[in-house]
């Protein structure tokens, strides 16, 4: 993990700079922004089904909203049919 900061001090510098977060909680936030653009498609997929599940939705509503995230992400995927979303869900 300290490896992969260190390629980013750039960044944390700017980002404890512009806000009031101190060093170590300015990592650990652009660490968990990292992770989030690192997610594949799968794992967002599956990720969302889970918390819109919790939420109450029923999977008809779930695979139209995760089909409508999807283009949104930082590097679309290409658009995948609510068939395919199942498929990453329940394999």
């Amino acid at each position: 993990m300290l490896e992969r900061l260190s390629s980013y001090d750039d960044l944390i510098d700017h980002v404890v700079r512009s806000t009031t977060l101190p060093r170590g909680e300015a990592a650990r936030v652009i660490l968990d922004v990292l992770a989030y653009f690192d997610e594949t498609t799968e794992v967002f997929v599956r990720r969302r089904h889970r918390e819109l599940q919790a939420g109450g939705l029923v999977n008809t509503e779930i695979f139209e909203r995760i089909a409508a995230e999807l283009p949104h992400r930082a590097v679309a995927p290409p658009e995948l049919s609510l068939r395919q979303l199942r498929r990453i869900v329940y394999g």
